[in-house]
């Protein structure tokens, strides 16, 4: 049974890497809906939005909730998604495979601006932050579909399974709902795996510093809380599941032994989502039964079933740098940054998959905070926190930022498109030696009001 799971693992996830296809890029972008009154947002009021956009942009409705509202949408010419993640009061566009990164752009900002026409109306925006400022006001309600109704339940039985884990759990099992990220997917190469994996997991406190954007005054010491969320949930109840590799992937075999350590949480059963206890991939398909539970329309009940290979399709994980069925590397740790610099996060990891070797190079090779005896993952929390650490030269940091962000600027300019003036926004970041979360908390504490924070940064 090993050996074939380890089969199916590899088809699933290794061969795509080895096909011939276009260089494409993917963009996926949640954002926070708010209404700017300071009041919980009503579901009826992005719902209509959502329709309004459908019919403008002749979308087509592809999922609802159970009330039969629309919660997604899609462009069949261009691939492009509308869509509400998690909750009403989390927005996401994804977009279609694009060559370039200004095609992205351009029909970004054609939805947006449109949508916060639509959402003015009733005082709403949708706005560029990683958390939703009115994270404790919105009800954070899951939508009440299959699969959201399920990730809710699940990220709440946490309280059953805190002392089988050496994790202290957070207190927030809402987090699904207000918390918004930027993601992007790049095209793998085959002989590529595992630098990618290797090389962009060391520069994770990096990217920490450029685009930590998610502040919650629950936990006050983060600029970037939202990894820290997913890390320390239900979703980390394996830690392979999540955020970092402990140790450099040696190789493509190594990966998929990885893989077989992650766990499943969830399947489907005759229409209807099961969730359970995480079992890793190796010991679930070794099982005869695995027991769960299932909503029946009223209340939850327990089922017992038995393993089959197909449930490898249900097996979620959130590794900053997660390896996809589709060929790609899908990057997951950026937070969703101010709506007018919306496409740094996928302009610079697009310029730094292009000139992949040099950065190896410079990053493998860093001594400006890889030598003090700490860990990616160890250095990634800390610079994801408002203090740095003591040990932490910020004027050695700014120069390795501008090496890193040259590099990828050097990555774009060899495709040809004009993309690297994207990064431009990054570049004052790193000489400022801040991110929009610290600009944020700055002004705030200087006496500017968060209504004008979510105002400029829903600004296109």
């Amino acid at each position: 049974m090993k050996e074939n799971i380890r089969r199916a693992i590899y088809d699933k996830y290794i061969e795509p890497t080895k096909k011939e296809r276009p260089d494409f890029i993917g963009v996926e972008i949640e954002m926070p809906v708010v209404d700017l009154g300071g009041r919980a947002v009503d579901e009826a009021v992005s719902i209509a939005a959502a329709e309004r956009f459908a019919e403008h942009f002749g979308f087509t409705a592809e999922g609802h909730d159970s009330d039969g509202n629309i919660t997604s949408v899609k462009d069949s010419r261009t691939g492009d998604i509308l869509s509400f993640d998690c909750c009403y009061s989390n927005l996401e566009l994804s977009f279609g495979k694009a060559a370039g990164l200004f095609e992205v752009r351009e029909r970004f900002e054609k939805y947006i601006r449109f949508i916060n026409s639509e959402f003015a109306r009733s005082s709403y925006t949708l706005t560029g932050m990683g958390i939703n400022p009115n994270a404790d006001i919105n009800r954070n309600r899951p939508i009440q579909n299959e699969r959201y109704r399920m990730l809710y339940h699940y990220l709440h039985s946490y309280t059953k399974h805190k002392n089988e884990v050496a994790m202290r759990f957070h207190e927030r099992p809402d987090f699904g709902t207000f918390t918004s990220a930027s993601q992007v997917q790049l095209d793998v190469d085959y002989n590529e795996i595992t630098d990618v994996i290797n090389v962009f997991g060391l520069l994770e406190p990096y990217k920490a510093l450029l685009f930590a954007n998610s502040y919650l005054k629950d936990y006050p010491e983060f600029l970037c809380v939202r990894n820290m969320l997913w890390e320390r949930s239900m979703q980390g109840y394996n830690p392979h599941n999540v955020g970092m590799f402990a140790k450099p992937v040696s190789n493509v075999d190594e990966l998929v032994d990885y893989i077989g350590t992650q766990s499943i949480y969830c399947t489907m059963r005759d229409g209807r989502y099961v969730d359970f206890t995480p079992v890793p991939v190796d010991e679930y398909f070794s099982r005869s039964t695995i027991t769960g539970e299932y909503f029946d329309g009223e209340q939850y009940r327990s089922i017992t079933f038995a393993p089959e290979e197909k449930d490898l399709d249900h097996l979620r994980t959130f590794k900053f740098e997660d390896l996809t069925f589709r060929g790609t590397i899908e990057y997951r740790s950026s937070c969703c940054q101010p709506l007018s610099e919306a496409m740094t996060v996928a302009a610079f990891h697009t310029g730094l998959k292009e000139t992949l070797p040099e950065l190896k190079e410079l990053i493998e090779n860093d001594r400006v905070i890889y030598s003090h005896g700490f860990s990616a993952a160890e250095l990634q929390e800390l610079l994801s926190k408002r203090s740095l650490p003591a040990f932490i030269d910020e004027t050695a940091v700014e120069r390795q930022l501008i090496n890193i962000l040259d590099l990828s600027a050097l990555g774009l300019k060899k495709r040809g498109l004009g993309e690297e003036v994207l990064l431009s926004p990054l570049y004052e970041r790193a000489e400022r030696h801040t991110n929009p979360a610290r600009t944020m908390l700055d002004g705030l504490e200087g006496g500017t009001d968060i209504r004008d924070y979510i105002e400029q940064y829903a600004a296109i």
